[in-house]
């Protein structure tokens, strides 16, 4: 069982940053793969980044690529979104999400979910 709680969102204008953190629960994080998601007011979860369980591998979406990066800390139990150059489009609730093993873009596929941290970009 692994429990996930993001923190780290808040309100940001256009072009600034934010980086967010997902705290886990449990002895065995790093045998998991880690993944950030979003759902924007209207819309439906999206994929955003994922990490493999070293760390070595990193996916982004389209639409984040470049501007945003995720990164982990086993030690620590902790993997991190840094939001860079936010857009107004970035609105959305993040959530974050882990899968034994390999990682995957599809949210269905992940096991364990957090409750999600609000992040707001003001143009």
């Amino acid at each position: 069982q692994v429990q996930l709680e993001e923190s780290g969102g808040g309100l940001v204008q256009a072009g600034g940053s934010l980086r967010l953190s997902c705290a886990a629960s449990g002895r065995t994080f790093s045998s998991y793969a880690m993944g950030w998601f979003r759902r924007a007011p209207g819309k439906e979860r999206e994929f955003v980044a994922a990490i493999n369980w070293s760390g070595a591998n990193t996916y982004y979406a389209d639409s984040v690529k470049g501007r945003f990066t995720i990164s982990r800390d086993n030690a620590e139990n902790t993997v991190y979104l840094q939001m860079n150059s936010l857009k107004p489009e970035d609105t959305a609730v993040y959530y974050c999400a882990a899968r034994r093993v390999a990682v995957s873009f599809a949210d269905p596929e992940y096991d364990y979910w957090g409750q999600g941290t609000q992040v707001t970009v003001s143009s």
